[in-house]
Formats: structure tokens, C-alpha cells, sequence
């Protein structure tokens, strides 16, 4: 058997295992978090919006293209679609930033861990044993990751023992992903050597101690983060303020109100620039209609400019 077939096989295996916990345990798991597995038939049901192609775990694959786009965006461009489409829990922060100069833009590959319950963990190692699996760690989920990936890790907020990686697996979350990026509600280790490595990476806290007392209890699934709810496959948008998780369904809306408020703001500086006018008379839209009908020349004008220059690349 091939690497690749073995690695296929392993998948598999993990992905029938989560189904059966989910099956056996379900009923005693706290509300809080419960084990779920998510099929790739439920992922696809409930990102039926999804307007792209999908990934072979199925997800949805936001194009590359736009992803290249959308590495332009602000905080401010992504809330104004999200706000008017009523995704209005999209936005989380209060993170540590690795590298607040640097966008993180990618697709979401989404993780849970749940604190160690003894009677679910005896279970849990019991199924994995009957799939040929020593053990669900968190390089389960790593492992898994591919290019154009941010990992996204539910860790409930913990900190001590609460580490998804140190810089070894960072390193191997950055040559996975192609510098996709982490998000993790909780915490990592080895940040001297993290800060060495050319990936954005979003984090609640710092720890030297190893990850433990947790269990992997998901995999693609929706998790929390912070007060959102973030589906895998979503376009996570990262700037040094805080992260969007935007759904596949609503990327190119904003990505298209992004070019018009590039424009906007531009159309905006050039007259204040001018020095002839006050503040509220530019600005958020003008109030003489002669300026008026100037913008919206001009904001067509740049617009096809904009779309030619992208289209000849």
C-alpha cells in the first residue's frame, strides 16, 4: 500500500471513529460541548449556501483567487457586508497577535478539545484501539491540514496544558498550510521560537507546559470561538485587530464592497486634499450634487480599472 492510501486509510479511520463515539456518547456529554462527528453529507447540508467547489473532506474551497483579494481587507469592509446580510456574531478578538502587521487569510480547518472526562476517555481509547489508532492527539488534526488552511482550535479557553503546539508543530502547521495561520481559543509554548516562524497565528495565552488533561472530540465541525460560530471551510480573516470568519456564501459580496470602499476612501482623501472643502461636505457622501455625480463617475471609472487590471493577470 502506498504513503498516500495509508494516510487516506488513517483519515477515514478517524472520521468513522468520531462517528461512533458521537453515537455512544452523545446522551452524557454536559451541554457545554458535546462529542459530535460531522459526516461530510451533514457538512455539506448545512453549507448548502456555498457557492465554490469543495475540498475532498467537504468543505467548501473559497477559490484562491479570492483569497489572494481578500488579503486586502479591513476589519470595517468585512463587518459592513456581514452586518447588512445579518451575520452579526462573525467577529472575535482579545488575542494575542504574532505578527499584527501581517494578514491571515484563509480556509477554516476546524478543531475541538473538551477537558478529559474518565469514563468518555475510556471509551474513546477503546474505538480507537479497534481502528488501528494509538491515540487522538492533537497532531490527528495537524496531520490533516493542507494548503490555503488556517487551524482553528476550540480549547475552551485554556491555559495551562491548554497548548496546541510549540514551535516544532507550529513549523509544521506553516509548511502545511503555506502559511495559512492558527486561531486558537487557548494557548501555546515555545513563543521565542514561534516568533521565528513566517506564519499569522492568533492565541489566548502563552504556557510552557505541554498540551494535556484534553480530549480531540472533533474534527471539521462547527466550534466556538469566542462568541462565534465558525463552520469549516469559512474565509478566516485576520488583521491586527481581530479575526472574521466570514461564510463561502457572502466572501464575494465583500470582496466587491471592499473595491468600492477602496474607492470611496480614495475619492475621499483626494478632495480633502484639495483643501476647499469641510469634512461633512465630503464626507461619508457628498452633499452637492455636482460632487455627487463626480464620485460616481468616478468610482466607475476606478472600478473598471480595477476589474481590467485583474482580469489581464
Amino acid at each position: 500500500m502506498t504513503q498516500i492510501a495509508r494516510n487516506s486509510s488513517a483519515r477515514r479511520k478517524v472520521v468513522t471513529f468520531l462517528c461512533l463515539c458521537a453515537g455512544a456518547l452523545l446522551p452524557t456529554l454536559p451541554a457545554r460541548a458535546q462529542l459530535i462527528s460531522f459526516p461530510k453529507q451533514d457538512l455539506i447540508d448545512y453549507t448548502s449556501s456555498n457557492p465554490f467547489d469543495r475540498l475532498p473532506d467537504g468543505r467548501p474551497r473559497v477559490p484562491d483567487d479570492l483569497i489572494e483579494r481578500a488579503r486586502g481587507l479591513s476589519a470595517e469592509e468585512v463587518w459592513a457586508v456581514l452586518e447588512e446580510k445579518g451575520y452579526r456574531n462573525q467577529y472575535a478578538d482579545g488575542f494575542h497577535v504574532l505578527y499584527p502587521g501581517k494578514a491571515m487569510v484563509g480556509r477554516a480547518f476546524t478543531v475541538q478539545f473538551m477537558p478529559t472526562r474518565a469514563d468518555v476517555e475510556e471509551v474513546a481509547k477503546a474505538k480507537a484501539k479497534e481502528h488501528g489508532l494509538s491515540k487522538l492527539t492533537n497532531q490527528t488534526a495537524i496531520d490533516m491540514l493542507q494548503p490555503g488552511d488556517v487551524l482553528v482550535v476550540d480549547l475552551f479557553g485554556k491555559k495551562v496544558n491548554g497548548t496546541i503546539v510549540g514551535d516544532n508543530l507550529f513549523y509544521y502547521v506553516m509548511k502545511a498550510t503555506h502559511s495559512g495561520g492558527l486561531v486558537v481559543d487557548g494557548s501555546v509554548r515555545d513563543l521565542d521560537g514561534i516568533s521565528e516562524i513566517d506564519m499569522p497565528a492568533y492565541f489566548r495565552d502563552v504556557d510552557p507546559t505541554p498540551i494535556g488533561n484534553v480530549m480531540l472530540t472533533g474534527i471539521n465541525i462547527p466550534v466556538r470561538i469566542g462568541g462565534v460560530t465558525v463552520m469549516p471551510g469559512d474565509l478566516v480573516v485576520g488583521d491586527r485587530e481581530g479575526i472574521y470568519f466570514v461564510p463561502p456564501q457572502v466572501v464575494k459580496d465583500v470582496l466587491d464592497r471592499a473595491d468600492e470602499i477602496h474607492v470611496h476612501d480614495e475619492w475621499t482623501k483626494k478632495k480633502f486634499d484639495e483643501g476647499k472643502y469641510k469634512s461633512s461636505e465630503i464626507y461619508g457622501s457628498p452633499s452637492d450634487p455636482k460632487l455627487q455625480e463626480e464620485y460616481k463617475e468616478y468610482l466607475k471609472r476606478r472600478l473598471e480599472e480595477i476589474r481590467e487590471q485583474r482580469s489581464s493577470k
